[in-house]
């Protein structure tokens, strides 16, 4: 919350851990810090936030820690509360570390029945250490994903692939303008001519493009 507060936002904080609450205390945290479980809901009133972001949380509400938990629903219940307390036309990013790709399907999964848009963007993806996933939402809007970060030798991969496809595109179209017309054709049966071939002769009609049939 500290970045928060030094650009001027006026925040608050949940955590479930109370010894987390307390560093935050400990540090004099300008926000006001609440003890929650998220996979519970929330009790702000409707269009309380015009921005959510959280770090490394998420995640856990893939365990089932109690028998009554049961992970997806749990997941619904928070994206549910989250949707109906942020303003129309904001935006929640989410930070997190699942553990498997089936995971991370669950929780966008839960997020897109809530009503949000949006989806996942990887920092780092080929990076075991460094990869970080952020589940990036909009709440009653849709704008473009923003794209993840890569390092120097993935971009360079990454610049490379689109150069690659530019120029097998303009080949493409460099062939698709190269229309044969009289001459070759006429260049081209002289010589298979030359070459002792049976060719038909030259006509007004040599070359000429047959009409479309119905």
């Amino acid at each position: 919350g500290g970045v928060l507060s030094e650009f001027g936002h006026t925040w608050i904080g949940l955590d479930i851990s109370p010894f987390m609450l307390q560093v935050a205390k400990s540090r004099e945290a300008e926000g006001d810090i609440m003890l929650s479980d998220i996979g519970q809901g929330f009790g702000f009133r409707a269009g309380t936030f015009d921005g959510v972001i959280s770090i490394s949380a998420i995640q856990w509400l893939c365990n089932q820690d109690k028998k009554v938990h049961i992970p997806f629903k749990r997941m619904c219940v928070f994206f549910v509360s989250l949707y109906n307390c942020m303003k129309k036309g904001t935006r929640a990013v989410l930070q997190f570390y699942p553990e498997t790709a089936e995971q991370a399907e669950m929780i966008t999964a839960a997020a897109l029945k809530a009503g949000f848009t949006g989806g996942m963007v990887v920092d780092y993806p080929h990076s075991t250490r460094a990869r970080k996933h952020f589940l990036v939402l909009m709440c009653g809007t849709t704008v473009h994903l923003p794209p993840g970060l890569m390092d120097s030798t993935e971009e360079d991969q990454r610049i490379g692939i689109r150069n690659q496809e530019r120029l097998r595109e303009k080949r493409r179209k460099g062939k698709q303008r190269a229309v044969k017309g009289k001459q070759w054709v006429i260049d081209k049966k002289e010589f298979m001519r030359k070459q002792g071939k049976d060719v038909a002769g030259d006509s007004k009609y040599t070359a000429r493009k047959r009409k479309t049939q119905w």
